[in-house]
């Protein structure tokens, strides 16, 4: 048996859903999301980016060789692209405040300054030919950065983002879960 995937979305419908911080995580890799998880919708094919970083210190000896090497500080990001215009991308990208009306309705989104509000995000990535599935859990994810939005008719809109994921009170920027598809794996999610 091959333990060789590829990531893919769980649902067509969407593949990172956003709530509010404070809402209850998911603690395994199939059981049903909290009804607060709402889908950012599609993604483009570039998919997620996760990247780690590590930051380490040398200190050299009197004479400059490398004495030690000593991890100074580790933080990570996740990036990807919404090629959907929903109000959960808009609220993510610029701020519940300054979006109002729904996707079926009319929908005015106000280009501000990101709010530091942090948002629970989980990540539902079906591990094609492994027969697996992957749950990333971040507890606490915040704008870092926006890519620029281009409007041409060769592709299609797309909102580029990306969050850093921020240690909870143990330290944790992320937890994975990961498990067999199996005939009772729920592929349930929040909205």
């Amino acid at each position: 048996m091959s333990n060789v995937a590829i990531g893919k979305p769980k649902k067509v419908s969407g593949v990172v859903y956003v709530a509010p911080k404070g809402t209850t995580l998911p603690t395994d890799a199939t059981a049903a999301l909290d009804p607060a998880f709402v889908t950012l919708g599609m993604l483009s094919d570039d998919g997620i980016e996760n990247e780690p970083s590590i930051d380490t210190t040398d200190v050299t000896e009197m004479g400059g060789t490398n004495a030690l090497t000593v991890v100074s500080g580790y933080s990570e990001t996740l990036a990807f692209t919404m090629i959907e215009t929903t109000a959960a991308g808009m609220k993510l990208l610029y701020g519940d405040s300054s979006v109002t009306g729904t996707d079926s309705t009319t929908l005015t989104v106000k280009h501000t300054q990101p709010d530091s509000t942090g948002k629970v995000i989980v990540c539902e990535i079906l591990m094609a030919g492994w027969n697996h599935v992957k749950r990333l859990v971040v507890p606490d994810a915040t704008v870092s950065d926006r890519d620029s939005i281009t409007y041409a008719a060769s592709d299609a809109v797309g909102y580029g983002v990306t969050l850093a994921c921020n240690a909870d009170a143990d330290g944790v920027t992320m937890t994975e879960y990961v498990a067999p598809i199996t005939s009772t794996t729920s592929t349930s999610a929040g909205k």
